[in-house]
């Protein structure tokens, strides 16, 4: 295929088939990169600690850090594209992300490591939002659906993985191998971005005026709220006043960020997308998404290990079977959605996705990862049908530099999803385990015949091992304590995994609010 060179071409036809999915290739491990360090850090926390003589408090400013620079960041990626060329800004967030990685590698005291994982959450921002508006204007229009079902891959499949991976590394080899493995995967993708990529015909407006101001209100409002998500839970809310007072500059600079960036000639963040029904309910629900996303894999891990005793190796193989399912449909779905309507596509993902939580509301003591698997499977798979359809509906009603306006909005979307539905469904899960261990202590009592019976059932199991009258009885009391413990936080879990269910379905109606924007009445390749 030759090459349309005309000014009013679309930006597809300046590409050969062989140099866009080189390019797909790079924007896809830098997206990898990205996601994997969310997760991947997690598990090797507590050898960092000993390591770096930190505290619990002290070290998680490791995963925090990072994720508060990733989020005051991901509004602004329209804008830097813009100011700075999207070939420059995108290879140089690689490189930064990559260099910043062989020094979180090196770092040999806690400061120096939150440093550069702040650099890091700075430079990955651009590697979701960036890449992604970048892959929908360089494929034709019909295959946006294949190639998203490809960058989807690494997006879903590496919150999963990330755990996994993370303890292996962490076990076998040391925790700065967890940095270190990025090294040749992000020189990879900055040299491929270097030599391929190229800036996007949409770039205007290079030298207007920076708006410092909207960039301050964004980064206080921002970076306050992720605090609080990140901390409120472990400072018992607003019994602290530290979460008191930056509530309450979240909240206003946020409010005077909105009023800004609406009233100002040369906003930093295009908030008049927004007004776009399409993209406005996609943003939605794609903080829903990352509720169910993130929440999910938050969720089960806790019940697996602390309720059921699983070892984190072993929970990491029984959330796998998820990750694998979301990788295998992602193709499928990639393909579907050219001949399907994307809302009806999504619509199918948010109700199965409903479904599949369903059975994560009746545990009991004796669930098992026999009883799990399917459940996670078809969640995983679900999955698909939301990354997929969903994307392509809200951002495919955008067109030009607002695409690259809309992807950081829309990624931001689920980044702050997650981490308020995992800062809301640990509190919540708290609450209810309290309140379940107090409704169910307060029927076990020696006026409960059946309490009872457990009560001498136990206490005759002891004296059969040789335990005193006196000390069985001890060890039976606090066996029963045990089994009280549990069953509230059984309860409680339940409860919790309802409020993911509900969410689901409050988001059922916003896909009729979704464009059709049928890839089949779009622009078909020519051959090639």
């Amino acid at each position: 295929m030759t090459p349309e060179t005309g000014a009013d071409a679309p930006e597809y036809t300046t590409y050969t088939p062989a140099i866009r999915w080189i390019i797909l290739l790079a924007v896809m491990l830098g997206a990898i990169l990205e996601i994997l360090d969310t997760s991947i850090v997690n598990v090797a926390l507590p050898t960092m600690m000993g390591n770096l003589g930190a505290t619990l408090d002290q070290i998680s400013w490791v995963s925090t850090g990072y994720i508060i620079a990733n989020v005051i960041i991901l509004p602004l990626t329209g804008w830097l594209s813009n100011r700075f060329g999207r070939r420059r800004y995108l290879a140089g967030s690689m490189l930064l992300f990559t260099i910043a990685s062989l020094f979180c590698g090196l770092s040999r005291s806690l400061e120096m490591l939150v440093i550069f994982r702040i650099l890091q959450g700075m430079g990955g921002a651009a590697l979701i939002s960036t890449a992604q508006s970048t892959m929908i204007e360089i494929f034709p229009p019909a295959q946006t659906g294949m190639v998203t079902g490809i960058f989807g891959l690494g997006m879903m499949m590496a919150p999963t993985l990330g755990p996994t991976l993370g303890g292996w590394i962490t076990d076998n080899y040391s925790w700065p191998w967890i940095f270190f493995i990025n090294l040749p995967i992000g020189a990879l993708a900055t040299t491929l971005t270097l030599l391929f990529a190229r800036d996007s015909r949409y770039q205007r407006g290079k030298n207007r005026p920076i708006d410092l101001t909207g960039i301050a209100l964004l980064a206080i409002g921002l970076g306050c709220l992720q605090t609080v998500l990140e901390k409120g839970n472990r400072e018992n809310w607003f019994d602290s006043s530290l979460i008191c007072w930056l509530t309450a500059l979240a909240v206003s600079g946020l409010a005077a960020f909105v009023v800004w960036e609406l009233t100002t000639e040369y906003p930093a963040v295009n908030l008049r997308i927004l007004s776009n029904r399409s993209f406005a309910a996609g943003t939605v629900i794609q903080m829903a998404v990352g509720v169910g996303l993130y929440g999910g894999i938050f969720l089960l891990p806790v019940f697996l290990q602390q309720v059921q005793h699983y070892s984190a190796e072993q929970t990491g193989w029984i959330l796998f079977p998820g990750g694998l399912a979301t990788g295998m449909m992602m193709p499928i779905i990639g393909k579907l959605v050219s001949r399907v309507q994307a809302r009806k596509l999504a619509f199918v993902g948010v109700g199965v996705f409903a479904l599949a939580m369903l059975p994560f509301t009746r545990l009991t003591l004796d669930t098992g990862p026999s009883d799990l698997f399917w459940p996670w499977v078809i969640r995983g798979a679900s999955l698909a049908f939301l990354f997929v359809p969903l994307t392509i509906a809200t951002l495919r009603s955008l067109q030009g530099q607002q695409l690259a306006d809309g992807t950081g909005l829309f990624n931001l979307a689920r980044q702050l999803g997650g981490s308020a539905g995992i800062a809301f469904l640990a509190t919540f899960l708290d609450h209810n385990t309290k309140t379940q261990f107090s409704h169910l202590s307060e029927s076990v009592t020696l006026y409960n015949p059946t309490a009872l019976a457990r009560l001498q059932q136990l206490q005759s199991f002891f004296i059969a091992k040789g335990a005193s009258f006196q000390v069985a009885r001890q060890q039976a009391q606090a066996a029963m304590e045990m089994l009280i413990t549990r069953q509230a936080s059984v309860l409680a879990f339940e409860r919790t995994f309802m409020v993911i269910v509900l969410i689901f379905i409050a988001m059922l109606p916003l896909i009729f609010l979704l464009r059709k924007n049928d890839l089949r009445s779009m622009q078909k390749p020519a051959a090639e």
